[in-house]
């Protein structure tokens, strides 16, 4: 009996599909994350104990909200939107239940995203102590991690604005309410 191999979840990039406002939005917030991935590798390479969770923590404080506005999907971006549209995103984001958009994002609830990826973390902080190969290994985990985390999150953001474009009976191609808060 063979096992079976978990599906794939696809990119962001791909579900974003053929909407070239959506495609851009995921390229900038890959930008993003990408550069704070990087220095989450680095602090995973420095034999600290909990250096890299506070490093994580903070660098995943500061690119969700940013990414966020990549989508207009920030608290304030949101608040500024007429009563209607609002109602119908935190419609969206409710169907799609992503607990880091259009809230404030804290180290609490960034730590509680970091959860699901708990097990790599905790490898990560035992492989540290491994001389130079549990170290690369360690910055490789990092960047992982942080990487996975905000896929996830970006594929919540095309989700939600996916939704929001069917609340509001948009046609593909056309920029969701909170999108042109944006750029």
């Amino acid at each position: 009996m063979a096992l079976a191999m978990p599906k794939r979840q696809p990119t962001a990039l791909q579900m974003a599909g053929n909407d070239p406002v959506l495609q851009a939005a995921v390229r900038r917030g890959r930008k993003l994350l990408h550069k704070r991935a990087l220095i989450a590798a680095a602090a995973g390479a420095v034999p600290l104990p909990g250096l890299d969770w506070a490093v994580d923590a903070a660098l995943l404080t500061n690119v969700i909200p940013e990414i966020n506005a990549e989508f207009g999907l920030t608290q304030q971006q949101i608040d500024t939107l007429d009563p209607r549209r609002r109602e119908k995103v935190q419609k969206a984001v409710a169907l799609v239940g992503s607990v880091l958009v259009g809230k404030v994002v804290t180290k609490d609830l960034v730590l509680k995203a970091a959860k699901l990826i708990g097990l790599r973390l905790t490898t990560q902080q035992a492989v540290k102590y491994v001389p130079l190969a549990g170290q690369a290994a360690s910055a490789a985990i990092g960047y992982a991690a942080i990487r996975h985390l905000g896929e996830q999150h970006l594929r919540d953001c095309v989700r939600i604005s996916q939704t929001i474009a069917g609340l509001l009976e948009m046609s593909p191609g056309q920029a969701p309410p909170s999108a042109t808060l944006a750029h």
